[in-house]
């Protein structure tokens, strides 16, 4: 695709290099992890990029690849969804929330984190890529490459294991 073109993986790598890391956050949660990982998936990338046939778009072809370096450092890691990260909730009560309202809003949301973390790795994949990405169930078929009833499956699955979650 390439043909050693430097300049032109540069672009795609600042292109998507944000993207990655978002959804890399998303699926492992550790900061650590995020660089790590951002960093493979562009190694991944490069080497992948001759092998691509333009019979997807090219985003999906780095969502995939990501979800696929993401399963692997979780799978050698043995590890959940980092649930100390804070870096999204707000650093000051906001006017409409008094302080016991931010407290409550900030256990809920270390909670919802806590049982994300919990889920099985395809369900927790399916369930971010539908939710946080905004991802359609044809999509996530794309990128997770399975049939798209097993994604109607996977977040079915995910949403009722997160209710059982969060409920105990």
């Amino acid at each position: 695709m390439l043909s050693g073109d430097t300049r032109r993986y540069a672009l795609i790598v600042e292109r998507y290099q944000q993207i990655v890391a978002n959804l890399t956050y998303k699926l492992c949660g550790n900061k650590l992890d995020v660089e790590e990982v951002t960093q493979q998936v562009f190694v991944e990338l490069y080497t992948a990029l001759p092998r691509f046939r333009f019979d997807s778009k090219l985003s999906s072809f780095i969502y995939r690849i990501t979800v696929n370096v993401v399963c692997k450092m979780l799978g050698k890691a043995k590890r959940f969804v980092s649930t100390d990260a804070q870096e999204d909730l707000p650093e000051r009560a906001s006017e409409d929330l008094d302080a016991q309202q931010q407290i409550i809003r900030r256990e809920q949301i270390e909670q919802l984190r806590t049982a994300i973390g919990h889920l099985k790795e395809e369900q927790r994949t399916a369930l971010v890529l539908f939710t946080f990405e905004d991802f359609s169930y044809n999509q996530i078929a794309e990128v997770m490459q399975c049939s798209l009833s097993k994604v109607e499956s996977l977040i079915f699955r995910a949403k009722k294991n997160l209710a059982k979650e969060v409920r105990q």
